[in-house]
């Protein structure tokens, strides 16, 4: 046992050091060389002056307001889902939580084009409502319509977070406070809500800095009303050409959107802190009788979900099957030739084929590298374990727009730029945390048991890390890596900014169409896109409910 414990202390030599060598060079080539690259250009401040004479303030502010106000907005959505939904007897629970999930598997700016649809100027909701009390409902277009659709497709993954903490406290807290003389819902609001804080800001924390640097949403709902932010000011710039060193001056404003993204994981960490938490088992709770309310709630809850995902689908459905924006919607006006034409055209099929090869890539490249580190980092003792661990899971809190940056200035240098490898690139800086949070769940739980148990049949430490953290985690990684090639295939943020002639994405190519005037087919490629994702989540129920 002596020997074995001394092969383990920290700074020790063996097999296991040329593997960490390895990883510590991929870290540093794909994660904080990007990064590197973006401070080192941008903090210089040569172009700040450029950059307020252009308004870089009110974009700054438009950024914070949409991401901070859709934040808040996902996290009291996603509080409330996950009380109902998890807490009480709401009638069809199981398919309403399908249903309000689904926007999680449909990309934001499918999203926006098929709201737009609804209620832009000319969409169905606004003529249907033109037509009866002469004025529109509302125009979706502007800094409103950017703060209303960031919500609606970043509650999902609020409500992931905090059902996913609700699961974990105890129910039995809120019967002593029911027994205290609490009635149920006081006893919610006083007992189970305080104890979701650390839940509720980490929520906030993760939907904030997404949203911040979301580029689809505000360039095709917010540009058309001159609802600029940063995202839309750093794609200006690169398409635009008017500025004489745009990579510096778009690294400037990467540093700004990084310093808002570190301030805001910073605030999460020191807040969640002070949170409190909770040892022992955990009890099942009762669910909440809504007693005379529950068929009320129920059907008020079903309309609110179908309304927010059923309609928005038969929007792009509509704009798809009809020949030109504006026409009837009747049967004889009725017509395949918008799907037919864009999926057939060269542009889709290019944007297809590099969208599949990408995230396979991506997904296959994270898969392995992040089995790798999440195993090193947790199942070994080194002094640099922790600062592999933090490079790895860094460009989870980065917004995406500063790593397409990075990747710009790097490409310039490397030979890349203008390539899909460089897109490829960017995909596994941003993703690659995806896998190692799924390798690490996992590991976190389990014994070393047997892995000394391997070392003393004689197996080398790197052979009872391969047979059995490894071998053990695999599932995990295969699942956290068609994670990241599903959130590969949507991507539009990094791609729109990376994307040279032959290397259009499918998300590219949508948001083409779509700049081009061609509604009609960027709704038909939308559709698809919509549907595709919406039977993901079908065959992932599915195959849960089949376990």
């Amino acid at each position: 046992m002596q020997s074995r414990r001394r092969r383990r202390v920290p700074g020790s030599v063996d097999a296991v050091t040329p593997v960490r060598v390895a990883l510590w060079v991929f870290v540093a080539a794909l994660i904080i060389a990007p990064l590197a690259t973006v401070v080192s250009l941008g903090a210089s401040g040569r172009h700040v002056q450029r950059l307020i004479d252009d308004d870089i303030a009110t974009a700054a502010v438009n950024s914070v307001v949409s991401a901070g106000l859709s934040a808040v907005f996902a996290v009291l959505l996603g509080t409330a889902m996950a009380l109902l939904l998890d807490r009480t007897d709401l009638p069809g629970r199981a398919a309403l939580r399908l249903i309000l999930l689904s926007p999680l598997l449909i990309p934001p700016f499918v999203g926006a084009i098929a709201w737009t649809g609804l209620l832009g100027q000319s969409g169905m909701i606004n003529r249907f409502w033109t037509e009866r009390f002469g004025d529109v409902l509302w125009n979706i277009y502007g800094g409103d319509g950017v703060i209303f659709l960031l919500t609606v497709h970043s509650y999902p993954m609020a409500y992931l977070i905090i059902a996913a903490a609700l699961r974990k406290l105890p129910g039995d807290l809120e019967q002593v406070a029911r027994i205290g003389g609490a009635g149920p819902w006081r006893a919610m609001r006083t007992v189970t809500v305080p104890l979701l804080r650390p839940a509720l800001l980490a929520a906030f924390t993760l939907t904030a800095v997404s949203n911040l640097a979301d580029f689809g949403i505000p360039a095709l709902v917010g540009l058309p009303q001159r609802y600029v932010t940063l995202s839309t000011m750093v794609y200006r710039y690169i398409q635009s050409g008017t500025a004489d060193r745009p990579l510096e001056v778009v690294s400037t404003i990467g540093v700004a959107l990084l310093l808002l993204a570190v301030a805001a994981v910073s605030a999460d960490r020191r807040l969640a802190r002070r949170g409190r938490q909770l040892d022992g088992p955990v009890t099942e709770p009762q669910p909440i009788s809504l007693d005379t309310k529950r068929i009320p709630v129920g059907v008020l809850a079903w309309i609110l979900g179908l309304g927010s995902t059923v309609l928005p689908i038969l929007a792009l459905a509509t704009q798809a099957l009809l020949p030109a924006p504006g026409v009837p919607l009747t049967w004889e006006n009725l017509t395949l030739d918008s799907i037919v034409g864009a999926l057939t055209a060269p542009g889709t099929l290019v944007g297809i084929q590099n969208s599949v090869l990408l995230a396979t890539g991506a997904a296959a490249v994270c898969t392995v590298v992040g089995l790798m580190l999440g195993v090193l980092t947790t199942r070994t003792d080194s002094r640099d374990n922790a600062g592999l661990d933090l490079m790895a899971m860094l460009p989870q809190a980065i917004p995406g727009l500063v790593i397409a940056v990075g990747w710009l200035i790097v490409g310039r240098y490397t030979g890349l730029f203008d390539t899909r490898w460089v897109i490829l690139c960017a995909y596994v800086t941003a993703f690659l945390a995806i896998v190692v949070q799924a390798v690490r769940a996992p590991l976190s739980t389990t014994s070393l048991a047997l892995e000394e148990a391997a070392r003393s049949s004689g197996a080398s430490r790197l052979r009872a890390l391969r047979d059995v953290p490894w071998a053990m985690t695999v599932p995990a990684a295969m699942t956290g890596g068609l994670l990241v090639a599903l959130t590969a295939v949507r991507e539009l943020t990094m791609s729109v900014l990376l994307v040279a002639p032959g290397t259009q994405t499918l998300g590219v190519s949508i948001f083409n169409l779509q700049q081009a005037g061609d509604y009609n087919a960027a709704s038909a490629l939308s559709l698809i896109v919509a549907l595709v994702g919406t039977a993901g989540l079908g065959l992932l129920a599915g195959a849960r409910v089949g376990r």
